[in-house]
C-alpha cells in the first residue's frame, strides 16, 4: 500500500503542480509582478508612475510607463549595443535569464507543494478504504474540491491571499490560525461525508465554525500600497486557480488509486 500510495501522490502531484503553474502563468503572475511594482515604488497608487529620474524625463513625460518598467533604471552606457526599443541587449538577456529562473523556480515548487498535498489526499483514501469506503476518480474529485475548501477557501475567509505590497498580520499568528482552520475544516467535512447521525452532523458544524468564531489575526489600520482593486482581482483568480487544480490532482490521484495494481 505505501508504494502505491506514493506512486500515486508522485504522479498527480506533478501533473497537478504542472497545470497548476500554467495556470498561475496564465492568469495570477501578472498580478504579482504588478503588486511587486507598487511595492517597490515603480508605481504609485492614485497618482500612476512614479516620478521619472531627470536622465529618463525626456523619455517619459508624455506616455506612462509599462507596468514592470522601473523608472530607476540607468540608461544604457555607449559601449552596450542597443535594441530599437532602447534597451541594452545585455540588459535584455540578463532580464530574461532571471525570468526563466524566476518561472522555473515556480514550476518546481508548485510541483513539490501538490505531491505533498497529494500524498495528504491518498493518505485519506487509504485510511477510506480501510473503513470499506472505495475511492475512485469520482470520489477523488470530490476529495479534491474538498481540500481546496480546507486548505484554500476556509483560510481564505480570514485570510485572503496576499498580493506584494499589501499589510498584512503577524506572519506566526496568521500560521497558526492557518494550520488550525485546515485541521479543522478537513475534520468537519470528513464528518459531514462518512458521520452518521445528528451528533456526527452537530460536531462537524462546530468544526467547521470554531476558527471564524475565533477569528483569523487582524490589522489594527490599513495602509498597503497597492490597489485594492489589484488586490481582489489577485485573490479571486488564486482561489479559481486553486479550486480547477486541486479538482484536478483528486480526480487523477483517485484513478490512479484505483487502477488495479
Amino acid at each position: 500500500m505505501i508504494q502505491r500510495m506514493v506512486t500515486s501522490a508522485l504522479i498527480a502531484g506533478f501533473a497537478a503542480g504542472l497545470f497548476a503553474a500554467l495556470l498561475h502563468f496564465a492568469f495570477v503572475q501578472k498580478y504579482i509582478l504588478l503588486g511587486e511594482d507598487y511595492e517597490t515604488g515603480a508605481l504609485v497608487h492614485f497618482n500612476g508612475v512614479a516620478a521619472p529620474a531627470e536622465d529618463h524625463a525626456h523619455d517619459h513625460t508624455t506616455a506612462q510607463a509599462p507596468a514592470t518598467a522601473d523608472p530607476a533604471t540607468p540608461p544604457p552606457t555607449e559601449a552596450a549595443p542597443v535594441a530599437e526599443d532602447g534597451h541594452a541587449h545585455s540588459h535584455d538577456a540578463a532580464e530574461g535569464d532571471d525570468t526563466f529562473s524566476r518561472n522555473a523556480l515556480t514550476s518546481l515548487f508548485f510541483g513539490l507543494a501538490y505531491v505533498g498535498y497529494g500524498l495528504v489526499l491518498v493518505a485519506g483514501y487509504g485510511l477510506a478504504e480501510a473503513f470499506g469506503k472505495r475511492v475512485t476518480l469520482r470520489e477523488g474529485l470530490l476529495w479534491g474540491i474538498a481540500g481546496f475548501a480546507a486548505f484554500q477557501l476556509a483560510p481564505a475567509m480570514g485570510l485572503e491571499p496576499e498580493l506584494p505590497g499589501t499589510m498584512a498580520a503577524d506572519l506566526t499568528a496568521r500560521q497558526i490560525w492557518w494550520i488550525g482552520t485546515a485541521i479543522c475544516t478537513t475534520a468537519g467535512l470528513g464528518l459531514l461525508g462518512y458521520g452518521r447521525g445528528v451528533v456526527a452532523m452537530i460536531g462537524a458544524a462546530v468544526l467547521l465554525a470554531i476558527p471564524h468564531v475565533i477569528g483569523a489575526p487582524e490589522l489594527e489600520s490599513y495602509s498597503g500600497v497597492a490597489p485594492p482593486e489589484l488586490a481582489a482581482t489577485f485573490a479571486a483568480r488564486s482561489l479559481g486557480v486553486g479550486l480547477m487544480v486541486w479538482s484536478s490532482l483528486g480526480a487523477m490521484a483517485g484513478w490512479l488509486w484505483s487502477r488495479p495494481q
